[in-house]
């Protein structure tokens, strides 16, 4: 399970406008890397683009499957995670960092942001915490620990069963 891409967009009327973005490419060969994040940039735009307010999606690109959150306001947000990645995870971190950001940034910048004059350093820490989703998501860990119980049980009741 992989995350690599996180953005806030603002769908404006005429254009969707890039606001913040945090992305781990260290999974890709040096080389590629640039061209990784021009391509996450341009298909976060372009499905916020092809997007409604008020709606989530996910989106399969390629080996990726992008995640996309438009809030009412306009202000969107979008998980690149791999095939694996849990659904519900990433549009909780969705949620949060679209609130988080909505707080801390003035409503008045998002038509006219880009990331060199917004201010938002979280980004880049949701990103790296989300990576494991069994740590970052209480519901993922409960399920997770639910999962090995039953295992346990179940091997415990097949050794029962053969001594009998």
């Amino acid at each position: 399970m992989k995350l690599y891409s996180l953005s806030v967009l603002y769908k404006g009327e005429a254009k969707v406008v890039l606001l913040k973005a945090a992305y781990d490419v260290s999974s890709f060969s040096f080389f590629q890397r640039s061209s990784v994040q021009e391509f996450m940039t341009f298909t976060s735009q372009l499905i916020v683009e092809r997007s409604s307010k008020g709606t989530r999606a996910s989106v399969k690109e390629q080996d990726y499957l992008c995640h996309v959150y438009v809030r009412n306001d306009s202000l969107a947000g979008v998980v690149i995670a791999d095939n694996e990645y849990p659904s519900r995870v990433a549009f909780t971190l969705l949620e949060k960092v679209l609130d988080e950001f909505s707080k801390q940034v003035d409503r008045i910048d998002w038509p006219v942001g880009s990331p060199a004059t917004v201010h938002y350093p979280a980004l880049d820490g949701h990103l790296s915490r989300y990576q494991n989703p069994r740590e970052a998501d209480p519901m993922t860990k409960v399920q997770a620990e639910l999962d090995e119980t039953k295992i346990i049980l179940a091997r415990k009741q097949n050794s029962c069963c053969a001594i009998m």
